[in-house]
Parts: structure tokens; C-alpha cells; sequence
């Protein structure tokens, strides 16, 4: 659960620090007071988006830092052991962002990548914002949440359909790319043929570009490197040349060392390097022997490179992607010439991973028509504890004669508020307060299978007011008894029911604007609950009903036996 979050300079939070109890905690306040923008720095924490958009005027970055006890959550203690991250019961989380843009994210004090508190931040909390309403009207609503309902038995068959789609795919394409082969037969055939003759004739082997390219260098400046050479030699070679010389004085040592044999190693230095130096001699001889720098080698040469080069750009960047490139060209012009029994061969192959994929679809439908059924029955009794009495959902799931890489399905919400009308497609029939309530069940419905300690409810309560915004408080304070929940509401009704009541105001001090958190008290809820429900117009009946309100569901949550309610949310 969620134990603190501290944010610094985060937009008109200057430096705000607040506390929360397990249970059901909610932040009320005047619209403009930074609601949305706590959930914008909570967000950040978890691994959201983080905006220089969102340092304070004035100040150079800002820092959000969340606590978290994590005692309970094995899923968190199993992430944090993959990292290799130390850890105790508390978690501690921080993100901080300079005003140049510059994001860095920790964990336990280490710094991690973004993505990491990313992930760990899904373990920790669900967040429910205002759009999401919204996303139950899109197409792929139904099938996400049925299949997120039947994760278990859903989706290792999603994996299996997905594997047989991709193999599908592949058979399909390889059919219609002969299919088209086939009917430019004779182009292709001459285009092939020509392209491996071509590429066959050149006799390629690596490396031989490489060679021919240090040949050709040596080629172009052949009378430069001929001349520099025979210079050399001569002057090893003349009468009075180097060797002569070194000879004489080697001859003159040798007399010296009759009388002094510290002249020995002089001595000896002198005739090595007369054996070195005649050695070399005897080598460049050789090399203006053999030497053969003669135009029309160079023009093989150069004609050589042209070739390699020429293949290389036509057909791949080395002479090893040629030759790879000749082999894929001469397997496509076997295949081209006994095409039809190719395509043949290729269309039952299609035909098997059609079976197999039509199969694989099969039982993944009929998985999501069973899970589909029982999700839509849990909606339903939920949104008849939502002041919906004669509410109805099902979830309808039409098989399609193609398949998608979702599946061979589609699965629609249908709705239906009051009795004997008939079920519509929700996108088209549910008001803004039938949508938020409808999707306050299907949260709780799937509360279970996100397995984790908070959740987080901005404005979830939009469109509602009187007794709905009751019974939602309610289904609210009953989860909180499970795990920790985290509202933003307009609504004293579903404000009185906070275990922990956090009053969000905003300030001028100074000549800046600043947004502060209170926990209010007893005293001071009233006064809220008062603000919410009646304004400015604060009068002795208004104070009665809040009080009311708070006494009301104060015995509401002390009927609620723990047990009690575990039991009846795993049943539900």
C-alpha cells in the first residue's frame, strides 16, 4: 500500500507531503485547486510521463518521492530480486526531472531506467482516471476485459492462436507471392537466369576484391616504386657503396683486434651488419627481377574491379552477400521452373496451418464465450448495488468469417438501464453517469486479477449525484476493506465515507499561487462536506445533513465485517 508521497515544485505543489491509511482514502477540493495535478505527480512516480512543462516557475527541476509498503506483495519482491535491487518492507520511489528536460528515476536509492519504474509501478497501483469511461466504449473493450476476466484460462490460448496466426500468415503469403511469380512466369524466369548466369560466370571468392584492390595500388605507382628500388640497390651495388665500405672498416677492426679484444664486439657489430645489408641487396635484386609493371596487368586488374564492383552494388554490398544473393536467386529459378508443383506443395501447406489456426480459433472463442458469460454476470449484480436496480450487461461474442491477430471474434458490451428495454450496444445507449457506474463494476470485478495493494479513482464518479453517488461510496468503502483505494471526488456522498479525508487547497502567498494538503478532522470534513453540497451557502441545516452523512456511513463501515467482505468480493 501506498504510505506517503512528498512532491517538490511539481506545477502550483511547492512542497507537498501527505500520508495515507490503508483503507479508503479521498481528496476533495475547489475545481482549479491541483487535483489532476497530484494525479499528474503521482503518475510521474509510477513511471508516467514527466514533463518540464510541469517544474515550477522559477525553480530548477522538480522531484516526486512515494513510500510504499510492499510487506504483502510478493509479485513487487519477486521484481525487485530480478533487479537486483536491496529491499526491506518499505519501497521507496523518486523521480526527478531538471528544468533542461533531464529525467532520472531510483528505487531503494539506486537509479533505474524509467521503463523499470514503469514496471514496478504496475505492480504497485492501478489508476483509474476520468478517460477511462471513455475506453469502454471502444471496440476492443470487451475483449480486453473478458480476457483479463479468463486470464487463466484464456490466455495460454491466445498464445497458442497467435502462433498458429503468424504461421498461417506466412503460408499465405508465400502462396500469393507464387501466385504472382507465376503469372510474370517468363519475365522472371529471364530476369533469374540471367542474374545467376551472370553472377556464376564471375567466379567470385571472397576476399578476392580486397586482394585485387592492394595489387592495383601497387600497379598504378609501379615506375615510382621501380625507381625508388633500383636507387636503393645501386647504392648498395656501387664500387664505393655502402658494403664496400662497411667491408674496409670491418677489415680494419679485424687487425685492431689482434692487440685489444674490447674491439671484438665493435668488430662483430660491423660484419653483421655487412651480412644484414647484403641480404637486403640480394632481395631487392630479386624483387627488380620478378617485378612485373606492365600496362596490360594493370588493365586486368582494373577490368577485374570493375566486375566486383558492379556485382556488389547490383546484387549486395560484398562479395559474400553476391554470392548469397546467387544462391536465394538460383533456389527462386528452380522454384520458378516447376512453379505449379510448388504452388501446390505450398497451398496444402496453407491449407494445414488454416486447420490448425481455425482450431486454435475455435477454442479460443468458445473459452471467451464462457468467460464473457460469467464476467457479464458479476457486472450486472454489481451495477444493481449501484442504484441500478433493473440494470442488465452481457457481452455478445460474434465469430467472424476472417481471422484478426486477436483472434476469429468480436466482442461487444450490450446494455440495458431499465427493465424492458432491449440490450444495446452500450456505446450507443449509456449515459455519462450509466457509463461511469457501469465502469466502477467492472473495476471491481477486476480487481482480483490486477493484484495489487492501491488503487487509484480520479473522478470515477462523473455524471452521478444523490443515491447512485451513495451506493458508489459504498462499493468503494467495501473494496477498501481489500485493499487500498485512492478517490477524487466532487461528491460529499462518497467523501463521507473516507477513512482518511485530504483537503486540497489552493493559496496566494506571497505573490505566488501554492496548492496545500490538509488532512482534515472531524470538524473540519464537516465544514467540507458543507462546502461540496451547498457552496457558500453554509447554514445550520446544511451542517446537520453532513453530519449526518458522516454518521451514516460511519455505521455503514462498521457493519462491514472483513471476512465477510472478502468473501463476498471473491464470490462476486
Amino acid at each position: 500500500m501506498l504510505e506517503s508521497l512528498h512532491v517538490h515544485n511539481f506545477a502550483l505543489l511547492e512542497d507537498a507531503k501527505v500520508d495515507f491509511r490503508n483503507g479508503f482514502n479521498v481528496f476533495t477540493g475547489e475545481t482549479g485547486a491541483g487535483k489532476s495535478i497530484l494525479i499528474d505527480a503521482f503518475s510521474a512516480i509510477l513511471g508516467g510521463r514527466a514533463s518540464v512543462d510541469c517544474v515550477r516557475n522559477g525553480t530548477d527541476g522538480f522531484w516526486v518521492q512515494a513510500v510504499f509498503d510492499i510487506a504483502q506483495n510478493r509479485r513487487v519482491v519477486d521484481f525487485l530480486q530480478a533487479q537486483e535491487i536491496e529491499f526491506t518492507d518499505e519501497l521507496f520511489l523518486k523521480r526527478t526531472v531538471s528544468d533542461a528536460g533531464k529525467s532520472k528515476a531510483f528505487i531503494n536509492g539506486i537509479q533505474v531506467p524509467v521503463q523499470v519504474l514503469r514496471e514496478i509501478g504496475n505492480l504497485l497501483v492501478d489508476i483509474h482516471g476520468q478517460h477511462e469511461n471513455q475506453l469502454l466504449l471502444k471496440p476492443e473493450a470487451a475483449r480486453l476485459c473478458t480476457d483479463e476476466f479468463g486470464a487463466k484460462e484464456i490466455e495460454p490460448l491466445i498464445v497458442e492462436y497467435k502462433t498458429n496466426y503468424v504461421a498461417y500468415c506466412a503460408a499465405l503469403k508465400k502462396v500469393q507471392d507464387l501466385q504472382n511469380a507465376n503469372n510474370e512466369r517468363e519475365h522472371l524466369l529471364e530476369i533469374y537466369k540471367n542474374s545467376v548466369t551472370e553472377i556464376e560466370n564471375a567466379n567470385l571468392r571472397i576476399g578476392e576484391d580486397e586482394e585485387l584492390e592492394t595489387e592495383a595500388n601497387v600497379l598504378q605507382h609501379g615506375e615510382k616504386i621501380i625507381n625508388s628500388v633500383n636507387g636503393a640497390y645501386g647504392l648498395l651495388e656501387q664500387e664505393d657503396g655502402i658494403l664496400v665500405q662497411l667491408a674496409k672498416a670491418k677489415k680494419l677492426l679485424e687487425d685492431g683486434v689482434h692487440y685489444d679484444d674490447k674491439l671484438l664486439p665493435l668488430q662483430k657489430g660491423l660484419a653483421e651488419a655487412w651480412v644484414i645489408l647484403d641480404d637486403v641487396r640480394s632481395e631487392m635484386g630479386e624483387y627488380i627481377d620478378k617485378s612485373d609493371f606492365n600496362e596490360e596487368r594493370n588493365i586486368n586488374v582494373q577490368t577485374r574491379l570493375d566486375l566486383l564492383y558492379r556485382l556488389q552494388k547490383k546484387y549486395g554490398g560484398t562479395l559474400a552477400d553476391v554470392i548469397e544473393k546467387g544462391k536465394e536467386l538460383s533456389l527462386k529459378l528452380s522454384e520458378l521452373q516447376c512453379i505449379g508443383e510448388t504452388i501446390a506443395l505450398a497451398e496444402q501447406a496453407l491449407a494445414a496451418t488454416k486447420n490448425n489456426l481455425t482450431i486454435a480459433a475455435g477454442k479460443l472463442t468458445k473459452a471467451r464465450q464462457k468467460a464473457a458469460l460469467a464476467l457479464a454476470k458479476k457486472i450486472t449484480t454489481h451495477i444493481h448495488d449501484l442504484a441500478m436496480p433493473d440494470g442488465v450487461v452481457e457481452i455478445k461474442v460474434n465469430p467472424l468469417e476472417k481471422f484478426t491477430q486477436e483472434g476469429a471474434d468480436e466482442l461487444t458490451f450490450l446494455f440495458s438501464a431499465n427493465k424492458g428495454e432491449p440490450l444495446c450496444e452500450l456505446v450507443k445507449v449509456a449515459s455519462g453517469g450509466e457509463l461511469s457506474r457501469v465502469a466502477l463494476a467492472v473495476k471491481t470485478v477486476l480487481l482480483s486479477t490486477h493484484d495489487v495493494d492501491c488503487m487509484v479513482f480520479d473522478e470515477i464518479d462523473a455524471g452521478v449525484g444523490g443515491v447512485t453517488a451513495e451506493r458508489m461510496a459504498e462499493k468503494m468503502a467495501i473494496l477498501s476493506q481489500v485493499g487500498q483505494i485512492i478517490c477524487i471526488t466532487h461528491l460529499p456522498q462518497i467523501a463521507a465515507f473516507a477513512d482518511r479525508h485530504i483537503y486540497i487547497e489552493k493559496v496566494v502567498q506571497g505573490n505566488r499561487t501554492i496548492t496545500n494538503l490538509n488532512v482534515l478532522l472531524e470538524a473540519g470534513r464537516v465544514d467540507e462536506l458543507v462546502r461540496m453540497a451547498a457552496g457558500s451557502n453554509k447554514s445550520s441545516a446544511a451542517t446537520q445533513t453532513a453530519e449526518e452523512m458522516l454518521n451514516k456511513a460511519r455505521k455503514f463501515k462498521d457493519g462491514i465485517k472483513k471476512g465477510a467482505v472478502k468473501k463476498k468480493i471473491k464470490n462476486d
